[in-house]
């Protein structure tokens, strides 16, 4: 339709407008040191609405009216929103990015899934109940890209704003290779831990099958051609971040981007409650040759890691590592020190709920103290509801700002006196 088209046009241009703006690269700069190790003036500091965007984006702000058009017409009014209104130190993209049309069956197995609500909680009812007999059960997913499908979507969208805003194939086909949200699909988090001790045997073969099935994955994805560069990934990286980096290799002129290109990214939130060894043993064994074939990794998410950081230390390529609301900072940077990235995730709650600007300057005030001397920024996440008022993330970057300033002054050594004259 000519309104849409005219809508996406508008927008493009908007986004053009930030993408040329002053201070665009200096920012991008900004990421790529950090993520290099060599240091920024000042932590940096990201927002990630999540389940919030539904109260700050509605349907009927949207106003395109075919289907494609309002995708592609949300996700440009969700990068002005950050732009405009959120104003953090995501840069702004120079493109629009478009992914391959992939699919998958699945492993064999429903998993019955029952929802409250839309925005709710679910539970679901593990179909493998006793690993010897079930196990044959499942297979390795199998993988479609449909490249016809691909190709009209972008050109669409290169047709209706490509002469505005240049649209690209970028592709990140999964989000974690952390093994265990599947696992948990499959037999459940309880009997995930139980299994532990119950059955070592059989969850050692159950772990294995699921690292070889997430190979057989990346092994696909890298046959078909459809992995393309992620250190650009401003809006999808880790568990929150900006990927910027000068340290991946681009691959030879006529090869294939490969994961030795590429950042990846892997955590256990479903095993916080086991102990380091448990994790030692029957986690990152499996997860570690999977993420150790990347070209730089970033590990957790809403995890603490303070417990088991020494085994994390291990992975050969980490660049990024996790802080939860919920760790021991103050150990976390003592371990970590300067070898590794921290991405810092505020208490959402203080966010979410009772917004209390006293409690939120406190948090992010410790946070500094306690990883003094480190490469860190903050990302505010896991906001998934923001009590309908918007207005919170933005001012939560003011605060986070305005303490990262109230800390450069106190860490400043002192000037020396001017001698009097004579």
């Amino acid at each position: 339709m000519s309104s849409d088209r005219d809508i996406l046009r508008g927008l493009a241009a908007r986004c053009r407008e930030h993408a040329e703006s002053a201070g665009q690269a200096r920012l991008r700069e900004d990421w790529r040191r950090l993520n290099d190790l060599e240091g920024t003036d000042r932590p940096l500091v990201l927002t990630k609405p999540e389940g919030a965007w539904s109260e700050i984006l509605t349907d009927a702000d949207v106003q395109c009216q075919d289907a494609e058009a309002r995708e592609i017409e949300r996700n440009l009014r969700i990068r002005l929103y950050h732009a405009e209104v959120l104003r953090d130190d995501r840069p702004f993209p120079a493109a629009y990015d478009i992914g391959w049309s992939v699919s998958q069956d699945g492993f064999g197995v429903e998993v019955p899934q029952h929802r409250s609500s839309e925005r709710g909680a679910a539970s679901w009812d593990p179909p493998i109940t006793d690993l010897e007999r079930d196990m044959p059960k499942l297979r390795h997913r199998n993988w479609r890209v449909d490249r016809a499908a691909s190709a009209r979507r972008l050109e669409t969208a290169a047709e209706a704003f490509g002469d505005l805003l240049p649209v690209r194939r970028r592709h990140f086909p999964w989000w974690t290779l952390g093994l265990t949200i599947e696992i948990i699909q499959l037999v459940g988090i309880e009997r995930l831990m139980t299994l532990m001790c119950d059955d070592p045997d059989g969850l050692h073969r159950l772990m294995a099958w699921m690292r070889d099935e997430h190979q057989a994955m990346i092994d696909w994805h890298c046959r078909e051609g459809l992995l393309t560069p992620n250190h650009d990934a401003v809006w999808n990286y880790g568990s929150g971040g900006v990927a910027d980096t000068g340290q991946l290799q681009a691959p030879v002129a006529g090869s294939a981007v490969g994961p030795q290109h590429l950042w990846g990214f892997s955590e256990s939130q479903e095993t916080v409650g086991v102990s380091p060894r448990m994790f030692r043993e029957f986690i990152l064994p499996y997860q570690k040759p999977l993420l150790e074939q990347f070209g730089l990794a970033y590990y957790g998410c809403c995890e603490g890691l303070d417990k088991r950081i020494d085994d994390v230390l291990t992975i050969r390529n980490l660049r990024v590592v996790s802080v939860s609301p919920w760790c021991d900072q103050r150990r976390l940077a003592e371990k970590v020190g300067q070898r590794c990235v921290l991405a810092r995730k505020p208490n959402p709650t203080l966010v979410a709920s009772a917004f209390d600007e006293g409690a939120i300057r406190a948090d992010l005030r410790t946070t500094l103290d306690q990883t003094r001397g480190c490469h860190l920024f903050f990302v505010l996440k896991d906001t998934h509801t923001i009590s309908h008022e918007p207005w919170r993330l933005a001012r939560w970057v003011e605060l986070a700002r305005e303490e990262i300033d109230a800390f450069a002054t106190r860490s400043a050594p002192p000037t020396m006196a001017r001698a009097c004259p004579g």
